[in-house]
């Protein structure tokens, strides 16, 4: 498969599963490196909103804001889940704003000009994007056309696909429980509490939010433990509480917000799953530590026996079903399938992989660091929006961010090289 840069075999592979012992010799300097390139994206994105929270007097932390944040950005993030992927295996995808456009349109006229069923209507939109993500597959995975070609001609192809699709018109209204996926928020199931700080929030929310932290704090401890089985070096204990203590009260603060404006948004609801599930895939399936292993060196995931066109198909297979996901999210939000909608959609998502510490090689990359990275970029442009800065200083800005975050990573790698001779 010719589409797949071979890479330095010293690259390491940052996937749990794959990675090996840190020598006990390797000195307080690479600990330290290894730290910087596993956090240093978390420390930016709490400093990012450190500042647009004070150059916009708190508006920023507002409960109203921070659910416009999620619902306004869900489709970028649910595209970056797929792009993460994509780009551990060596591989990117130009098309997926495309796809996004003509998927939606296929669910316009299914749901509001055929009368189809909406589950039924969501269900085909689903097939159509893995029938895209199939034939662009076989192209990459088993023709050998680089990626990039196969997916810029893909971008030209299903865009006309979609004008044709819509008539150059915008097709709309959708059905209420596909706006309800887009916009709507859980219910009060439980009521509301009437106490202090925490007066009006909705119970519900509220046990969600510490069932998550509590699931947060139970995974990390199991990997914790399970690297000191391994003899692997884990980081000092008062270090890891700091750290799950500070992930914890993020949650929480969140979770408190929005269950004072107008409970979680559905579209959380469905990004925690598809973090969890896909968070799964790659640190605990076999299929997840391939993808690893193909983006890492190529040659000797093939040697070692694993199936990489199966691989490449399957990920661009994945990367059309949720992109599908994403232009029925889109267009129910808007409440209208149009003929731009996904519009430099796939560079949002790229930038969201890239910003989130995947490596321009492949074989790097986590699930909650391409979500991470999404909620950089719409931090900033919702930050921008509320101080008034024009839109050609919003794009200034997130493309100074795009090129710090892949300058970090070649320069942790290089020094990563000199620690290593």
């Amino acid at each position: 498969m010719s589409s797949v840069a071979p890479t330095n075999s010293t690259v390491p592979v940052e996937s749990p599963e794959l990675a090996g012992p840190v020598e006990p010799d390797g000195g307080p300097r690479r600990r330290l490196s290894v730290n910087l390139r596993q956090s240093g994206i978390y420390v930016a994105f709490a400093l990012i909103v450190a500042l647009f929270a004070v150059l916009t007097d708190g508006a920023l932390l507002e409960p109203q804001n921070i659910s416009n944040i999620i619902v306004q950005n869900s489709y970028v993030l649910v595209l970056a889940i797929g792009m993460i992927l994509i780009i551990i295996a060596g591989h990117i995808d130009l098309s997926v704003g495309s796809v996004m456009g003509v998927t939606g349109a296929v669910a316009a006229v299914l749901m509001v000009n055929l009368h189809v069923p909406w589950p039924l209507a969501l269900l085909l939109t689903l097939l159509t994007g893995a029938a895209i993500g199939a034939w662009q597959g076989y192209w990459i995975a088993y023709f050998g056309i680089p990626a990039f070609i196969v997916t810029l001609a893909g971008m030209l192809l299903f865009r006309a696909l979609t004008l044709t699709t819509l008539g150059n018109q915008g097709i709309g209204p959708f059905p209420d429980p596909v706006r309800t996926l887009a916009n709507g928020f859980t219910g009060s199931y439980l009521g509301n509490i009437g106490l202090g700080p925490l007066d009006g929030a909705d119970l519900f929310s509220l046990l969600v939010g510490v069932v998550v932290v509590a699931g947060l704090v139970l995974q990390r401890w199991r990997d914790r433990t399970a690297r000191l089985g391994y003899r692997q070096t884990v980081e000092p204990l008062p270090v890891f509480v700091l750290k799950l203590a500070l992930a914890a009260a993020v949650i929480l603060t969140v979770v408190v917000q929005l269950a004072r404006f107008k409970n979680l948004p559905w579209v959380l609801v469905l990004l925690a799953v598809l973090v969890l599930g896909y968070s799964v895939l790659t640190n605990r399936a076999v299929f997840g530590r391939w993808i690893y292993a193909v983006g890492g060196n190529l040659q000797a995931a093939t040697l070692s026996g694993v199936k990489v066109r199966s691989v490449a198909f399957w990920i661009f297979v994945n990367m059309g079903v949720l992109s599908a996901l994403a232009g029925i999210i889109s267009a129910g939000r808007l409440n209208l399938a149009g003929p731009t909608a996904g519009n430099a959609a796939e560079l949002d998502a790229i930038a969201a992989a890239f910003i989130g510490g995947a490596a321009v090689q492949g074989g790097v990359g986590k699930v909650v660091g391409a979500i991470t990275g999404g909620l950089i970029m719409g931090v900033i442009n919702n930050g921008m929006s509320l101080i008034g800065a024009p839109s050609d200083r919003v794009m200034l800005v997130k493309g100074v961010v795009l090129l710090a975050a892949v300058a970090f990573d070649v320069w942790s790698k290089r020094r990563a090289g000199l620690v290593n001779r």
